[in-house]
Formats: structure tokens, sequence, C-alpha cells
């Protein structure tokens, strides 16, 4: 399978190796410039997209399959990739998409409104995931060279500026994110990956806010552990 992180991986790095190298009080402008890298269709969406979004909806809910297909349209792709970077597997992301694409079409009449469409879907999705999660014993690594028992990728030792170094970062980055905690790795796909702000992921995860802030600490000091010896070794090089 390809590179999930292709466009965030190197802001990852920078951000967690400023993060390691500097301390602690570099971490609040770490996370910002982190967190930068969300779709502007969930971060912030466009008024005309969500009234169309809104009359597709309320046709949906009148039994218009071709509104609901085209809400399905709007979404999937985003969909598909977020549960790519959570799972790692690019077919279990789109059984994953599929089966909550389906989920979502059949209960919505129980749809509130109270949230974002794209929120209620990712909760649909997450929570699928996580069942599936924990059905599997041992959780499947994030990509399929792990899958396959290729070894880690190391710290690279050349000059950081060609591709085959920027592939093997991406790697580094795949690998620390896979070997999070569930609850980890949904608070960093959604926030640092994504750019859901902290009540959206809430909303997703059906959890408090407080709790979102305190599992993305733990989850963001976990991969500046995991990435810092990377970061040890560039700058000794």
């Amino acid at each position: 399978m390809g590179t999930i992180f292709p466009c965030h991986a190197s802001v990852f790095l920078e951000g967690f190796r400023e993060t390691s190298l500097g301390g602690r009080n570099q971490s609040t402008q770490v996370h910002s410039r982190l967190s930068v890298s969300g779709p502007p269709d969930l971060a912030s969406r466009d008024p005309a997209t969500a009234d169309a979004e809104a009359r597709w909806l309320r046709a949906a809910r009148g039994g218009d399959r071709d509104a609901f297909g085209r809400l399905a349209e709007k979404h999937q792709q985003r969909l598909f990739h977020c549960l790519l970077r959570l799972c790692g597997s690019a077919d279990d992301a789109e059984e994953l998409a599929q089966d909550a694409l389906v989920q979502a079409y059949v209960k919505l009449d129980s749809f509130q409104e109270n949230s974002a469409f794209f929120t209620w879907l990712y909760r649909i999705a997450f929570n699928l995931a996580a069942s599936r999660a924990r059905r599997r014993r041992p959780r499947a690594s994030l990509n399929a060279a792990v899958e396959a028992g290729v070894p880690e990728p190391t710290a690279p030792a050349a000059p950081p500026d060609g591709p085959m170094i920027q592939q093997e970062r991406d790697s580094l980055v795949q690998h620390a994110i896979g070997r999070l905690a569930q609850e980890h790795r949904q608070v960093i796909v959604l926030r640092e990956i994504e750019g859901l702000d902290y009540q959206q992921i809430a909303d997703v995860l059906e959890t408090p806010v407080g709790t979102v802030r305190s599992r993305l600490f733990r989850a963001r000091m976990q991969l500046r552990e995991l990435l810092a010896p990377m970061f040890a070794e560039e700058t000794s090089a």
C-alpha cells in the first residue's frame, strides 16, 4: 500500500522535532502548526455548500435516494482517507466507509441535526472501526509492509532533502501513529490530520471536550517519544 501521509508527515516531523528538542514550552506553537493541515470542507464549511447539503439531506429523508447519493459522494472520499489513516488498511477503510454510509442511510431518520452531517457520519464510521479493532487481537499494523513482517524503518542518515528520505520519514510517522492506542489514534487523526476542532471531535467520539484534550495531550507526548530517537540521530549526524 502506498504512503498514507504524503502531505502531512513533514509537518508532523518538523513539529515534533521542535517539541522534542526544544522542550514543552514550544508545544502550543508546534501543535497549532500541526492543526492547520485539515481540509476546508470539514474545518470550515462554505455557506453555499452547507445549504446544498441541507437540501440533499431533507430530500434524502423524504426518500430521495439520489439526494443521499449526492451526500455520499461529497463525503465518501474524505471518509475513506480518514479511515485509512485510522486503521492502516485500504481494504478495511473501504469496507468501513461503505458500511458507515449504508448505516447512515438506514438510520437517517434518527439524525437529530444537532451537529453537522459529516460529524454524524464520522461517528458511525469510528464506532464501526472501534468495534472491528476490539475484535482483532493483535491489532492490525498500520501498513502492509509492517503486516508482512518487514522491519521497522530506521532514522535516516543521509541529507534530509531527497525523496527517499522523505518516504522513510513518512513511514516513521505512519508506524508511530499505528503504535498508539485506538483512542489516541482517533484524536490524532481527527485533530492533526482532519483538522477538526475539539467540539467536533467530541461530537464524533461522543465524549466530553475535556477528555478529548487529555487524550490528545497524551497522544502527542507518546508520538514525541516515539519520534525522538530519529530526531536525536539527525541532530548528531
